[in-house]
């Protein structure tokens, strides 16, 4: 059966994941959003009907009810299905944008179907996905068949480094990438945006990141899941190494 497909070990790690994430501890041991920190300071004289408030936005051509975005989550095996299509089905009726899970599977001939929603969201802004170090595997080309076969108006590339350091058989060659993604970012038709995974974008890299010609970047920090720690729970050698991240990030 070809790489990539449900008995594969990329296969394999999707579905620890998805269990993992359901079943185990995988939050920051103390450390939080910092949300909880925020209030919102009441207006008691608005001067605004309740009718005029418009939340709504255009955003790469598409209106959105609200500014809001349901981040990548996942995808390549069967059981990632229901997930995207449940979020993209979510997505369709508040009108606000939904990401896929990594499309590396689908380059790699894997399950398709799990990506596919847009039967069931046909108006919303959906986002590809891909991690960033691939792009030293795969093309722009590459990049424009994931975005053809999600039938996606976005390509997202998430960044990653802590985890795949952290995890056995990880992608680890992480130089020359800012150069790759300043390309991407130059022929790709569609908006490049890129991501983190649950630790932060720092200032710095918000900069190089702008300079490299992204149009936007989902900072995605720390306080939610932690996918060291993830990492950690799947092998018992990179749990001692995971364990240093329990509270990393911004």
């Amino acid at each position: 059966m070809a790489a990539g497909t449900d008995d594969s070990p990329l296969g394999e790690r999707k579905r620890d994941h998805l269990r993992l994430s359901l079943e185990a501890d995988v939050g920051f041991a103390s450390l939080r959003t910092g949300l909880e920190e925020v209030g919102v300071m009441p207006c008691a004289l608005p001067e605004r009907d309740l009718d005029e408030v418009d939340l709504s936005v255009a955003v790469w051509g598409k209106r959105l009810a609200a500014p809001l975005l349901v981040s990548c989550m996942t995808g390549g095996v069967g059981e990632a299905g229901p997930v995207n299509r449940a979020l993209a089905e979510a997505a369709q009726h508040h009108g606000v944008a939904v990401g896929l899970g990594s499309g590396r599977v689908l380059l790699k001939g894997g399950d398709a179907a799990s990506f596919s929603v847009r039967d069931v969201a046909p108006d919303v802004l959906l986002l590809a996905n891909l991690g960033a170090v691939q792009l030293h595997e795969y093309s722009v080309d590459d990049c424009r068949r994931l975005l053809a076969w999600c039938e996606a108006d976005v390509l997202v590339l998430h960044c990653n480094a802590v985890q795949e350091a952290v995890q056995p058989g990880g992608d680890t060659v992480f130089g020359g990438l800012l150069a790759r993604l300043a390309e991407l970012c130059a022929r790709l038709e569609a908006p490049v945006v890129v991501k983190e995974v649950g630790f932060g974008l720092s200032p710095a890299d918000v900069r190089r990141l702008v300079e490299a010609g992204v149009a936007g970047v989902d900072v995605a920090g720390a306080g939610g899941t932690n996918w060291a720690r993830i990492e950690g729970l799947r092998d018992s050698r990179a749990g001692a190494v995971a364990a240093a991240f329990a509270d990393w990030g911004l």
